[in-house]
């Protein structure tokens, strides 16, 4: 009598399909980002200071230009409601800082809409459809590159003036150039994927190509780029600010407070000492965040 043939076990099969879906890329990417305690860190402590910068100045009865010259370079006092102490004006240095990291978290934010939308819109038109239209495109980025990037920014601030929209506008429009260069080269290896080749038999045009299959695509590097843009572009314009191109009076920004910190550092060392810690705080989180993302985005180290 022959013997009966084992039926499959369902437990395991099952077991194998969690274990499967456990151990796909996205998993492991999300595993390898919540390990990191600096990365999670990071996170909350740029949740805090965004809370803080936006609801923060409610606290404060003072606004960024309220005066008492009574209390010019007073040090921070909980006494006479001056928490962080104040400027060389006798203005509140506590509503100042975070008025100035309002204005510096809208430019890094906006600024990098504007780089990522320029850049990844021209970055894939020159990936995808080659030949001259890359060799053209990619010749004047280029030529762009050769233009002294922060030459460029303060000649569009001191022709055009200075007001805070032309700040967003400025950096996001001369800093998309790394951007189109990354989304090309990204494009250029997605384009010869098997998947492109069944929708170009389907018969999809090649916009409806680029807006369905190949951008969606470019998320994992954009995201990265853009956690890694955010800190650059906040560097950018306090680095303007400081040359005194920047945001004017009385709206300040992190580094017109550092500009003027400078000046007082010696009589006043908290004038410098608040704007310049929040401001490499933020950047700081900011760079930490980034690589995190980059190490749950990258699917090549995930396989491994």
């Amino acid at each position: 009598m022959s013997k009966p043939v084992d039926q499959p076990n369902q437990g395991a099969v099952h077991k194998d399909i969690v274990d499967f879906t456990s151990t796909s890329p996205w998993s492991k990417g999300w595993s390898q980002f919540s390990s990191q305690r600096l990365v999670f860190i990071s996170l909350l402590l740029l949740m805090m200071i965004a809370v803080v910068v936006v609801f923060g100045p409610m606290l404060s009865c003072y606004d960024t230009a309220s005066t008492n010259f009574e209390l010019i370079l007073s040090p921070p006092s909980l006494s006479n409601g001056h928490w962080l102490g104040t400027d060389s004006l006798g203005r509140d240095l506590y509503v100042r800082v975070l008025k100035g990291g309002q204005i510096s978290l809208m430019v890094g934010l906006v600024a990098t809409v504007v780089t990522i939308g320029i850049g990844v819109v021209y970055g894939t038109i020159a990936g995808y459809f080659g030949g001259r239209v890359d060799g053209l495109m990619m010749r004047l980025v280029d030529v762009l590159y050769a233009v002294p990037f922060m030459f460029f920014v303060i000649l569009l601030m001191v022709v055009f003036g200075r007001n805070l929209i032309l700040i967003f506008v400025a950096i996001g429009a001369v800093n998309w150039l790394d951007m189109a260069r990354i989304v090309r080269g990204q494009t250029l290896s997605i384009k010869n994927q098997d998947f492109i080749a069944a929708a170009k038999v389907c018969g999809l045009s090649e916009w409806a190509i680029i807006r369905h299959h190949i951008i969606p695509n470019l998320l994992g590097v954009v995201v990265v780029y853009a956690t890694l843009t955010i800190p650059q572009v906040i560097l950018i314009e306090s680095f303007i600010s400081f040359l005194g191109l920047g945001v004017q009076e009385p709206a300040t920004s992190w580094g017109a407070l550092v500009n003027d910190g400078m000046r007082e550092m010696h009589r006043a060392p908290w004038v410098l000492i608040v704007p310049a810690v929040m401001l490499s705080i933020t950047v700081f989180c900011l760079n930490i965040i980034g690589d995190g993302l980059r190490d749950l985005f990258d699917i090549r180290q995930a396989n491994v």
